[in-house]
């Protein structure tokens, strides 16, 4: 996807209601991509993404030492960042609307920011304007405010223009130019993946086998289920990974107490 991904993807789970468990799951190339993508991510960078505090192993307590160490212990030329922050090398990553290459939750609606209300002539070429208006004007225009109409520090005016801040060239995510934006796997057939998150090509025959495998008796007793997978939900994916083996279980089937 050489896009911004605007809208959750999502994938259809095959339940076994009795036993709770999710046999497997039907998903598109793009579904395959995430959770493929989900390899190419930096040790340091699941750290961030997860918090320290969801980290089962050992990791966790060397991400702290790194952010704790004083940089009078860190060899020149060495970055700290580059372990806390390190970048996402895999082009099927790096090119999507956001790390995980999910939907990203809602940013916070931008702050309106105001200035003084005073129409100032002598950046425009007016004439008539003294040495110490133009100071004034100048001095005005330094000021900013969140509270619409607060007084201006240099004139008393109120503070009600608003005007707008332009991001830095480094900020928001950028689609590399050299990425083609293919992903990983091929879209002309919808995937098998199961609770341990392999994946295979899907066919009738290889669907039939599966419900050999897993000694389904009742049909009756499987349920068909249409689940979203954004950001949030590729958080609890990558977590779950890392710690158990029914990780479509875990994410999709909490207990109604932990939903």
């Amino acid at each position: 996807m050489a896009t911004a991904t605007t809208t959750a993807l999502s994938m259809k789970l095959l339940i076994d209601t009795k036993a709770r468990r999710v046999l497997f799951a039907e998903a598109s190339k793009d579904v395959v991509d995430f959770l493929f993508s989900l390899l190419a991510l930096p040790v340091g960078t699941a750290v961030k993404l997860l918090g320290k505090e969801a980290m089962v192993s050992c990791v966790g307590s060397l991400y702290g030492s790194v952010e704790k160490l004083d940089g009078t212990y860190v060899q020149p030329g060495a970055a700290k960042d580059a372990l806390l922050h390190p970048s996402v090398l895999s082009p099927a990553v790096s090119s999507k609307s956001s790390l995980l290459g999910l939907p990203a939750p809602p940013s916070p609606q931008a702050k309106t920011f105001y200035r003084c209300s005073l129409q100032c002539i002598c950046y425009s070429g007016g004439y008539g304007s003294s040495s110490s208006e133009q100071a004034r004007c100048n001095t005005c225009r330094t000021y900013m405010t969140e509270s619409y109409a607060t007084s201006c520090p240099s004139c008393n005016n109120q503070m009600t223009t608003p005007f707008t801040v332009v991001p830095s060239a480094g900020s928001g995510s950028k689609v590399a130019a050299s990425v083609s934006g293919k992903g990983f796997v091929q879209g002309i057939v919808t995937y098998t993946v199961m609770d341990d998150l392999t994946v295979t090509p899907m066919s009738s025959i290889s669907s039939i086998t599966l419900l050999n495998t897993f000694a389904v008796r009742d049909l009756s007793a499987l349920q068909e289920k249409t689940v979203q997978l954004g950001y949030d939900q590729g958080l609890e994916i990558l977590k779950a990974s890392l710690q158990s083996k029914t990780v479509l279980t875990d994410v999709f089937l909490k207990p109604a107490s932990s939903a």
